[in-house]
């Protein structure tokens, strides 16, 4: 196995179980455990794992609870998306960017380049847009913060919003149907979407399947406000018909096992 598809691999393992020792890493992947070590040593470098002994987690930046949990369910299809996501955009865009464990890691995608200004009520996402190893600009939105989900949010989250222009907006989503569109559990956090959409040239969607023909509490956007939609598998025929009339790209990221 190549360098590196065993590291994704192998980072898929940890994100996807919270932790996983260098003999488990070694007996599912085929390789010695010097290679483990060696590869565990990069990634923690690069801060996709943290490193103990004997072992690797996912890092602690991202904070314990809700979104930590959200960060293990489906971990392998939110990277490949996050990996093809980052690619749509160039050096010198602006770009709002929402909380949410698939914008994490398109975060850790994105933080691989330069010349991006990044604005954000992530606090993890801030933290990796601002790590050593990248050369962005990054403003980090201030209101109340929520622990649970490392994120600020209410009214005065809003009206800093309302003083940028971004050219896209990069959401994740609750759920989304033909009839409503984007939607989410979370009034607050719909309503910060809002308003980056609102402060927004074109928006992007990151989203799993499980998100396609479900419902949530509070609406976001139509289906004819987003300019695409980045997604793990494609979607049901009458959610893909939804998505050509109403203008919406949709970009399928590959399955990496598969390759």
């Amino acid at each position: 196995m190549k360098v590196r598809k065993r590291q994704h691999k192998l980072v898929e393992i940890v994100r996807g179980s919270g932790r996983a020792s260098v003999d488990e890493l070694s007996e599912i992947l085929g390789a010695s455990r010097e290679t483990i070590r060696r590869d565990l040593t990069e990634l923690a470098r690069l801060g996709k794992i943290e490193k103990f002994h004997g072992g690797a987690t996912t890092p602690r930046v991202y904070g314990e609870g809700p979104l930590q949990q959200r960060l293990s369910q489906n971990a392998a299809a939110k990277m490949r998306v996050a990996e093809v996501a980052a690619k749509l955009f160039r050096p010198g865009d602006t770009l709002f960017v929402d909380t949410g464990s698939t914008t994490l890691y398109f975060a850790e995608e994105l933080a691989r380049e330069s010349g991006f200004t990044v604005i954000t009520n992530s606090a993890g996402v801030a933290r990796i847009m601002t790590a050593p190893t990248s050369d962005n600009r990054t403003f980090l939105l201030g209101g109340e913060f929520s622990a649970g989900n490392q994120q600020t949010v209410g009214a005065m989250v809003s009206r800093q919003i309302a003083g940028f222009r971004a050219h896209h907006a990069v959401l994740t989503v609750g759920a989304l149907d033909a009839r409503t569109g984007a939607m989410d559990f979370n009034i607050e956090e719909a309503l910060i979407a809002q308003a980056m959409i609102e402060q927004s040239e074109s928006v992007t969607v990151l989203l799993e399947h499980s998100k396609f023909d479900a419902v949530a509490s509070f609406e976001v956007c139509p289906l004819s406000r987003i300019a695409r939609i980045v997604c793990d598998v494609s979607p049901p025929p009458p959610m893909a018909r939804a998505l050509k009339a109403a203008g919406v790209r949709l970009v399928v990221a590959p399955d990496t096992q598969e390759s």
